[in-house]
């Protein structure tokens, strides 16, 4: 499986899943959300059915940083 690409289109990030193009969305209240366009309603049916299960977000840091070793005494 490749990586997802996300690219800086006109001051927004969009991005792949599905075959359907997301971006982030800001309110004028200053929230944010999700918005796709899919091409068919097949592929926004899938789409829908995974974002209905959990999710797992994960950071990963560009440097791992090692915890220092204490010796027992």
């Amino acid at each position: 499986m490749t990586e997802p690409e996300t690219i800086e289109y006109k001051g927004e990030k969009v991005f792949t899943v599905c075959s359907c193009k997301g971006k982030i969305v800001a309110t004028p209240d200053g929230k944010k959300h999700l918005e796709y366009e899919c091409p068919d309603k097949a592929t926004r049916d899938e789409l829908a059915a995974i974002l209905e299960e959990e999710s797992i977000l994960r950071v990963k840091p560009k440097v791992i940083v090692e915890e220092p070793v204490t010796e027992p005494e």
